[in-house]
């Protein structure tokens, strides 16, 4: 079967094009609501960011309980982890190391302690980002959750779950193409199909507006204080993606797009099957501080 590049054409003119621009949950009128086929939760607390926006570790970890419970409709942590993790699996935590935005240690402590107190021995765990191939407890792990921060990005418009990946393949350059839309592909790879427990994005401190490779300006990071938590992770990045928009819109007043429409989003449900990418068929759980929540 010949391939089809999903451009940024069709994205903008598709369904999910059309549903990342558009609201989320009780914005939606209910006539205009479709039947939900993916669950994400958004948790915020106020004081998980303390005094010169460092993280309370305490907090992120009851942030990342609660939001876990609620996706699996548990009442208590570990219940619902081991819905995810079994104490024979061995575990990799995919997590980013980007210098200027990395995946907080306090959020991968927090991941560690919950798979650790499942049962998974320590040995059966790493955290790793661009190591990841060689790496051997990757190289044969069963479990992967897979955690990074949320920010908007040169190749992709955002990175988010979906781009995490990259590093699952030895020639990451070759999958920058329209906008990363082949991004889903590596999800089909033998190192990686069908191992997805979990996806978060770390939203406690998201880069919303960036121009070039590797741009950084703190100007444009905001204390969102939150984490977007599903086992979906199309629709994880859905509402990523349109948190980081509407974020542009408050910021500088009009509805100023990502400099690359987010088309691999498009493609990892339309071309790769791998989630649910309109938000109108996304149940989106808020939890938590709901002061300027925006979705």
């Amino acid at each position: 079967m010949e391939e089809r590049v999903i451009t940024r054409r069709d994205f903008l003119r598709g369904a999910a094009g059309t549903a990342l621009a558009a609201a989320v949950g009780s914005a939606i009128p209910a006539a205009a609501k479709a039947e939900p086929k993916a669950k994400v939760v958004l948790i915020r607390q106020a004081e998980v960011l303390g005094r010169n926006e460092k993280l309370q570790a305490e907090i992120v970890q009851s942030m990342l309980d609660e939001a876990v419970k609620a996706l699996l409709d548990e009442k208590a942590p570990l219940s619902a982890w081991r819905k995810l993790i079994k104490p024979s699996d061995i575990v990799g935590i995919k997590s980013n190391v980007w210098w200027e935005l990395p995946t907080p240690k306090e959020l991968e402590g927090a991941i560690q302690r919950r798979v650790l107190d499942v049962g998974v021995p320590e040995k059966n765990i790493a955290v790793d980002d661009r190591g990841v191939l060689d790496n051997p407890v990757f190289q044969k792990s069963t479990a992967l959750i897979n955690v990074r921060p949320l920010r908007t990005h040169h190749w992709s418009g955002v990175g988010t779950c979906l781009k995490n990946y990259i590093m699952f393949v030895p020639d990451p350059s070759a999958y920058h193409d329209e906008g990363c839309s082949p991004l889903g592909k590596i999800w089909h790879s033998p190192m990686v199909k069908g191992k997805t427990r979990l996806n978060i994005l770390s939203a406690f401190s998201p880069q919303f507006y960036g121009r070039g490779a590797h741009y950084f300006d703190r100007r444009y990071v905001w204390p969102y204080k939150g984490l977007i938590v599903g086992t979906d992770p199309v629709a994880v990045d859905a509402v990523g993606a349109h948190l980081l928009r509407v974020k542009r819109t408050a910021f500088f007043g009009e509805d100023r797009i990502l400099d690359v429409p987010p088309v691999h989003i498009l493609a990892a449900d339309k071309k790769y099957n791998l989630g649910v990418s309109e938000l109108n068929k996304i149940q989106l759980i808020k939890l938590g501080w709901q002061q300027e929540i925006l979705i």
